[in-house]
């Protein structure tokens, strides 16, 4: 995967994050649409904050991923 692609799936990765912690969407997706962001079956029963931190934990960790796949190419994965 080229630095663009690499680039380009990171933004679009931060603004999902945004989306969730900022512009409402951890609101839109209590309940059951939560199974299809979230992908775990106990997600149903999260409530907003709940799963603004899940987003956040995730979103720090993309964050190292991300700038471990900037300096070290050859560690991306490809899909």
């Amino acid at each position: 995967m080229g630095y663009p692609a690499w680039i380009l799936l990171f933004a679009a990765d931060c603004l999902f994050c945004l989306w969730v912690l900022r512009w409402g969407g951890a609101e839109w997706m209590e309940g059951w649409r939560s199974l299809f962001f979230i992908d775990w079956l106990m997600s149903i029963e999260w409530t907003a904050e709940q799963i603004k931190f899940y987003v956040l934990f995730c979103w720090i960790g993309h964050a190292i991923w991300f700038l471990v796949g900037l300096f070290f190419p050859g560690l991306r994965f490809h899909g």
